[in-house]
């Protein structure tokens, strides 16, 4: 399985941006399906954005479609989260995931994970 390391997060106040990053190694990048996963405290894991493999198809959770854009570079085996406009509910631990396989929005669809990057928006 690929491993993952996240990057990037970090504190921000209410409309400022941030770029996650996401490094994968060990596996063959572009088999893989990513996705960007958040947790608030105190609440459920939930789906925020995925990416197919071919990089063509692209999948938001509402609360941040129009605000958020996730990429792929396969030539640095990198996975990327734009994050614009940002809200203090946008405040969680981002997760990056990877499945070898066509993306899904359940935390059970991923079977590798990053150690999760910290973003707080301030109000």
């Amino acid at each position: 399985q690929v491993q993952l390391v996240e990057s990037g997060g970090g504190l921000v106040q209410a409309g400022g941006s941030l770029r996650l990053s996401c490094a994968a190694s060990g596996g063959a990048f572009s088999s893989y399906s990513m996705c960007w996963f958040r947790q608030a405290p105190g609440k459920e894991r939930e789906f925020v954005a995925a990416l197919s493999r071919s990089g063509y198809s692209t999948y938001y959770a509402d609360s941040v479609k129009g605000r958020f854009t996730i990429s792929r570079d396969n030539a640095k085996n990198s996975a990327y989260l734009q994050m614009n406009s940002l809200k203090p509910e946008d405040t969680a631990v981002y997760y990056c995931a990877a499945v070898k396989s066509e993306p899904g929005t359940k935390p059970a669809d991923y079977n590798s994970w990053g150690q999760g990057t910290q973003v707080t928006v301030s109000s």
